[in-house]
């Protein structure tokens, strides 16, 4: 069993690179996605700046973390794939996730091109180009410097989120040595 982690900011290129490996792998590839574990209803959190109150995605507290480390350990302890994918926010953050992985991934992205995409992704989903910028400004850049960036120390690599395919060649090579795939 190979575990790749993978971590980084909102909108950096996480679930896509998952997503491109798990296609290059097919059946012998699981990805477990963090952003399935939020609890519903969502819990909130006050702007440390401003003191207004947000719905919360960027903490671990967002997360049913019982449940997805049961599903995580259930795949890792499973015959049914040679390669576990976890991704999201805080795959290098959470020690439990962090200790079992045999490539660590943090996905870089400038903090400008990730709002770029965060607003086209949310305005998608009906909300205004205000409520993304605000959100982003009051809490999500404010959750990013306190608790995903300093998780790239753990990365194994660091990687563009912008690169592509050559992400997911340079990936797949080292994983395929390892694996003997």
């Amino acid at each position: 069993m190979f575990v790749i982690g993978i971590a980084g900011g909102t909108c950096s290129g996480k679930s896509t690179l998952s997503e491109k490996l798990a296609e290059r792998y097919g059946d012998a590839c699981r990805v477990i996605h963090m952003d399935a574990y939020f609890r519903r209803p969502f819990i909130s959190t006050i702007a440390p700046i401003t003191g207004r109150e947000y719905v919360e995605h960027n903490h671990p507290d967002a997360l049913l973390l019982d449940d997805m480390k049961r599903d995580f350990e259930a795949a890792l302890s499973s015959d049914e794939h040679d390669i576990v994918i976890i991704e999201g926010l805080f795959a290098l953050y959470l020690d439990w996730i962090r200790n079992r992985c045999d490539l660590k991934i943090f996905v870089d992205l400038d903090s400008d091109e990730r709002l770029v995409r965060r607003i086209r992704r949310f305005q998608e989903r009906g909300q205004t180009f205000d409520e993304i910028t605000d959100r982003y400004i009051d809490t999500v850049r404010f959750r990013h410097n306190e608790l995903i960036e300093p998780t790239r120390w753990h990365a194994d690599l660091v990687i563009n989120g912008n690169a592509g395919e050559k992400s997911v060649n340079v990936i797949a090579a080292y994983t395929d040595r390892i694996t003997g795939r």
